[in-house]
């Protein structure tokens, strides 16, 4: 037995995946999609029915997708190498065939004479919408030109897809680190400095965000921050700048034949968004309310820089420079030490306050698996239970190690789908690299990462909680502009008094966070808000710039891009000889779509005022969210699912109000 294909319960066998199982999974997986599809194809057209022909592409569509994330995963996270090489030569080939599903004409025709006939014509709700959004993706991925055309389409996007896969395993590869001084590691704790001391008395600093996050907030070595950050900020340089742009050169050739006017244009077409005019008028408009907060923030900055170098004529803060002063600025203004607010933060108190503040506003309750297969000892499994019945399971892979996907994020594995054998449950992974314990220190979560964990968890849920009766419509399988609202809207609750008293208790003691210690976390809580956002704004606009405005066939250059933006957006100017979009992995993965974070967060605001007037725990308004947004995936269009909860038009006032921004 195969444990990729075998994994009907979601309990999927991946202590004994190997090379050869994965192999044989993908060759297999797309042997029996292509029979499969023949059924389709088969059917007479006056025999067409929902049934037979639109859940049935959905089924097909969810046992290829749960073969190509559980070897997604593995490719990212499998400590043995065999399986993990396997897993990432077989990611570019479901590629490929994933494409080829997008151009399958035979497939367009069915689903399309299905659209026409009379049960298609007076389809309502999700059934309704699945099928146009069906049809429309076919179309959009240029089925109506002719077939030369659509053979030399295919091999673009072919093309695009191995050079996305190689830009994302180039930066997962990508391996650097800076050899520092106890001088310049003065400003660390204890526990830092243990893990990478050398046997010469120096510090080993890699990229990790464990490793790197803490330096720039800490050390007081300028020096040190910017020869840190300048590698930071060019990882995969050597060869990823060169894939993007063959990336945005096929981007640019896939839409021209589709007769869109630039890729973003093509992208935001089906999103909430829906056209790139939009989206530039959300991030102006939003860049106008938070630059006055920005400038305040970076003022602050300055005043901290003049204090600790004595030099009344400071006129300027360098990138490398803003996380220490803020830093500074937390503990010596606000009283703020996150090394001392960490100490209440220990990974399993944490874990289990997010679990339980889930289970008491969802209803449902988690439950660990004992001795569960996982691929690597430290990973944990756990099963959502709804009414005592198993409803979904979910692995926990928490701390960094070679070769394993270097950042934090909820990898979907099995979507929640209505079959005829009963309901098929969720299966995910959290996939996190937070501090590991020390000998004589639990893993202790700095505040920004425990707001990590929630907001990876927030995704978790979201597929879940699911009911949709298709696997495309479950869980995060929402627009991309609104799939990080669920995340973003779980931060809330680091933030609360009442719900951090139910796990934020130091690690000896088990003393709850002090009261006073919570009020200059929330006083502080805006240090540096307007600085971030526009930081955010940057990245959306780079993004929007590289795939709706910029001609990759001319002259300029996205180093040149980078440099321009950094230094008009943001008040930080550029660093020179840095290559940020090389390891910029969203430019690949959301491709005209990160805007999408500050878009989503303005409805998680919105919809987090809800619990600030009902309790931040109150289960009732927690049933609601569960039932009438997560729940429903992307059965309904997403701003009617968020004024459905509302009860109202959805509005900004939340979001600048949880900036320090008022309206």
């Amino acid at each position: 037995m195969n444990p990729i294909l075998e994994n009907k319960s979601g309990a999927i066998d991946f202590a004994n995946i190997t090379d050869e199982d994965i192999q044989e999974a993908a060759e297999s997986i797309i042997a029996n999609t292509r029979k499969s599809l023949k059924n389709i194809y088969d059917i007479p057209q006056e025999q067409r029915t929902f049934d037979n022909t639109m859940h049935a592409l959905d089924g097909i569509y969810d046992s290829l997708e749960q073969v190509f994330s559980i070897i997604f995963l593995t490719a990212y996270v499998h400590p043995a190498e065999k399986p993990r090489n396997a897993a990432l030569d077989k990611i570019p080939v479901l590629d490929k065939f994933v494409n080829e599903l997008s151009l399958d004409q035979k497939l367009y025709k069915a689903v399309k004479a299905f659209s026409e006939n009379p049960e298609g014509k007076n389809l309502t709700g999700y059934k309704e919408k699945f099928t146009r959004e069906t049809v429309r993706e076919f179309e959009r991925n240029g089925l109506a030109l002719p077939e030369e055309e659509r053979e030399e389409l295919k091999k673009i996007k072919d093309n695009l897809s191995e050079s996305g896969a190689q830009f994302d395993q180039n930066i997962a590869a990508s391996k650097d680190e800076l050899i520092v001084t106890e001088e310049e590691i003065e400003g660390l704790p204890e526990d830092y400095k243990e893990e990478r001391r050398m046997e010469d008395g120096n510090y080993k600093i890699d990229l990790s965000y464990p490793s790197y996050k803490p330096f720039m907030k800490y050390s007081h070595s300028s020096d040190a921050r910017k020869k840190l950050m300048k590698k930071f900020l060019s990882r995969a340089a050597d060869k990823n700048i060169a894939i993007l742009d063959d990336i945005l050169k096929y981007r640019n050739q896939i839409v021209k034949k589709l007769g869109y006017r630039s890729f973003a244009e093509y992208q935001l077409e089906d999103k909430m968004a829906k056209k790139p005019e939009n989206v530039w008028e959300f991030e102006k408009n939003l860049r106008e309310k938070v630059t006055p907060k920005a400038k305040k923030d970076y003022r602050h900055t300055l005043e901290k820089k003049t204090e600790i170098t004595g030099n009344p004529d400071e006129d300027k803060v360098n990138l490398w420079e803003s996380a220490y002063l803020n830093t500074r600025i937390l503990k010596e203004n606000y009283q703020v030490d996150q090394e001392q607010i960490k100490e209440y933060f220990p990974l399993d108190n944490v874990i289990k306050g997010l679990f339980r503040l889930s289970q008491e506003l969802f209803n449902v309750e988690f439950r660990e698996v004992e001795h569960p297969s996982v691929w690597h000892k430290e990973v944990r499994a756990f099963e959502v239970l709804k009414n005592n019945k198993i409803s979904g399971r979910f692995y926990l892979d928490l701390f960094p190690r070679e070769n394993k996907f270097k950042h934090a994020a909820s990898f979907p594995l099995v979507s929640g789908r209505q079959t005829k054998d009963g309901y098929q449950n969720p299966a995910a992974s959290l996939v996190c690299n937070f501090p590991r314990p020390t000998k004589d220190k639990p893993s202790l979560l700095p505040h920004n990462e425990v707001i990590t964990l929630f907001h990876e968890f927030g995704h978790l849920m979201h597929d879940m909680l699911t009911s949709s009766p298709l696997s495309s419509f479950a869980g995060t399988s929402v627009s991309r502009d609104f799939v990080e609202t669920p995340s973003q809207l779980f931060e809330n609750w680091t933030w609360q008094y009442e719900s951090l008293k139910l796990f934020a208790h130091h690690y000896e003691t088990g003393e709850p966070l002090p009261k006073d210690i919570h009020d200059k976390m929330v006083a502080a809580q805006n240090v540096g808000s307007g600085n971030f956002v526009l930081q955010q704004l940057y990245y959306g606009m780079l993004d929007m710039t590289l795939h709706d405005t910029y001609n990759p066939e001319s002259n300029e250059t996205t180093t040149g891009i980078v440099k321009r933006l950094q230094n008009e957006i943001t008040l930080f100017d550029y660093i020179e000889d840095t290559y940020f979009q090389a390891a910029f992995g969203h430019l690949n993965g959301y491709a005209a779509g990160y805007y999408g974070y500050m878009w989503a967060k303005v409805y998680a605001q919105d919809i987090f005022s809800e619990f600030l007037k009902s309790g931040v725990l109150n289960e009732e308004t927690g049933v609601r969210l569960r039932d009438r947004i997560l729940a429903k995936g992307a059965t309904e269009e997403e701003f009617n699912l968020v004024k459905d909860f509302l009860n109202r038009e959805p509005n900004e006032e939340a979001f600048l109000k949880s900036l320090g921004i008022e309206d």
